[in-house]
């Protein structure tokens, strides 16, 4: 595996919505300035107070229409001028600013993060996806699919108006840092892919994101089939190898493509899925058997079990018991599998 370094990736530059101040600073400085300069030009040239050259200041740039807070003297009368010059340049300063911002589309672009910021801080046990490659796009049109809430975590910038155009929720980022992920909501996901091309990177978000939520189902790709161990060592609860995943698939159908076939059939069925539930303390499946279990819920089948100790139990007989952090795998309709699940 190649050794990883942060310093090596590319992180993009912040999106428009936190360069928005950026913009103003030239017409908030010329601000700063001319008042400025009108108050010291009105002590220095009429001797007034502070707060009298404050007050005439103002007026004189906000164009009130009230008398001068005394008679103007022909220097004050020429300085007056000045400043009203000065505070019309100001004003066209930041109607140009403001300008650019519409017509460019950045401001556009600014209110859209804002309502994706909240988005994505509503989402609760949702799937955070690193990456939107080849891989994490195939993983975001699964879930959008099934209308399963996820966010896409992308740190290049060319792949960011893809997600935009798609409305995809997002946060442009470099998913090995901490703080993007909290951003992304890990505390509150319920699953994680990580589908960064880098397997070194991959390591590096499995560790950060097991630290931050010990509950999370994390799924890591792993491009090299020796990095394997080091992203289950790490914490990955399952790895992915797209090149042995497809090739063991090609096998699998080239021997077996009936079963293939209605494998496939029950991803777009709209009523039957193939569901893992995980048995909870007072839950309907807590404490009962896969025969009162099978009894209850007659459209569906269980299939295997996973104990809370990993031991994997294929083609459970009636008599199994079910408890508390067991994984079943069943087979039957969206209703029952929601039922099931409560």
């Amino acid at each position: 595996m190649r050794r990883f370094d942060r310093r090596r990736l590319r992180i993009p530059r912040p999106p428009p919505g936190d360069r928005i101040l950026v913009w103003f600073r030239l017409p908030l400085l010329l601000l700063v300035a001319v008042t400025g300069y009108g108050v010291v030009g009105y002590r220095v040239l009429e001797g007034w107070s502070l707060l009298d050259a404050l007050y005439m200041t103002v007026i004189t740039l906000a164009t009130v229409g009230f008398h001068e807070v005394q008679p103007l003297d022909a220097k004050g009368q020429v300085f007056t001028i000045s400043l009203i010059l000065a505070g019309v340049m100001s004003l066209f300063v930041g109607l140009g600013v403001v300008t650019e911002l519409v017509v460019s589309g950045q401001l556009a672009r600014v209110l859209r993060r804002k309502r994706m910021d909240r988005r994505i801080d509503r989402l609760d046990q949702h799937t955070v996806i690193c990456a939107y490659g080849r891989v994490g796009r195939a993983v975001t049109d699964e879930l959008a699919r099934q209308e399963l809430p996820f966010v896409v975590v992308e740190r290049q910038e060319a792949l960011i108006p893809t997600l935009e155009e798609r409305g995809l929720p997002y946060i442009a980022g470099d998913p090995t840092a901490e703080e993007v992920l909290e951003r992304a909501g890990i505390q509150r996901a319920r699953a994680l892919v990580c589908a960064v091309d880098s397997d070194a990177a991959n390591v590096y978000i499995t560790l950060t994101a097991r630290a931050l939520n010990a509950d999370l189902v994390i799924v890591a790709r792993a491009s090299n089939p020796t990095s394997i161990d080091t992203l289950v060592r790490a914490g990955a609860d399952q790895v992915v190898s797209p090149y042995l995943l497809s090739g063991r698939r090609m096998a699998f159908l080239a021997q077996h493509p009936a079963v293939v076939d209605f494998l496939d059939l029950m991803s777009i069925v709209p009523d039957l899925r193939l569901e893992q539930i995980l048995v909870r303390a007072g839950s309907v499946l807590d404490g009962t058997t896969v025969a009162a279990a099978s009894a209850a819920y007659r459209d569906a089948t269980i299939l295997a079990i996973r104990r809370a100790s990993g031991e994997p139990i294929s083609y459970p007989g009636p008599e199994i018991g079910l408890a508390v952090g067991d994984r079943v795998v069943v087979l039957g309709s969206l209703p029952t599998l929601d039922a099931m699940g409560t």
